[in-house]
């Protein structure tokens, strides 16, 4: 039986520099590592100024001698410091994302909040993020965005109204194969979400139980009703 890659994680300082990525990536591939996923942040100001923190995560399905990998990078001319870390899905595990008015994610986060602690104390890893948004571009983009986050697993939407572009939006979440729950609300997106729940604290916990390895509710079995 075939072993599933192993995930790591590296921090790279760098200069801000062209080729600084290829460089990487060469390396990396040297040493049969896939790049699975990979972020980069510029330090504009402070005695860091100049330089670039590239985070990345990577599968090797061969014994890597991780020690190598670091020292075989930090001779990158413009690498100036390297870190192993875990990999985000080992602390963060499966992400709850929230979006709505601060009152409803309130409470869809209290639900969510309190059903992750009753997995992750026996072991899972189940995160919840929330963010209160108004305004119909505003929360379109913010969903749009929920499918290019890192372990997002499923998307509730708490509102008083969304319609219009956002239930566009959820259309493109669900294609990238990420459910969406949402509160029963005036407006188009209950009609183009997996499930319509009322109560907002329930709708936190039904999403907590759909992701949870070890819970029995899925949400393909009640895709497209009510609650």
């Amino acid at each position: 039986m075939d072993t599933l890659p192993e995930r790591s994680a590296m921090r790279i300082i760098a200069e801000n520099r062209k080729g600084v990525l290829r460089d990487i990536a060469t390396v990396m591939a040297e040493h049969n590592a896939n790049i699975v996923m990979i972020t980069q942040e510029l330090f504009e100001t402070g005695p860091s100024s100049g330089m670039a923190e590239i985070y990345f995560e990577y599968e090797s399905g061969e014994e890597d001698d991780r020690q190598t990998l670091i020292d075989d990078l930090i001779t990158i001319p413009s690498v100036k410091d390297v870190k192993a870390y875990q990999p985000f899905g080992h602390i963060f595990g499966s992400r709850v994302i929230i979006i709505g008015g601060g009152a409803q994610v309130a409470q869809v986060a209290l639900g969510a909040v309190n059903e992750a602690d009753r997995h992750n104390i026996r072991g899972e890893r189940i995160s919840v993020d929330t963010i209160p948004l108004v305004g119909e571009r505003t929360l379109a983009l913010a969903v749009d965005a929920v499918a290019r986050l890192p372990h997002a697993s499923i998307l509730v939407l708490a509102g008083s109204i969304m319609g219009g572009e956002i239930s566009k939006a959820v259309d493109r979440v669900r294609d990238a194969g990420i459910p969406v729950i949402a509160l029963r609300m005036a407006g188009t997106v209950p009609e183009h979400a997996d499930l319509v729940v009322t109560d907002p604290i329930q709708a936190g916990v039904f999403a907590v139980m759909h992701v949870s390895t070890k819970a029995v509710f899925d949400i393909n079995r009640v895709r497209g009703r009510e609650f």
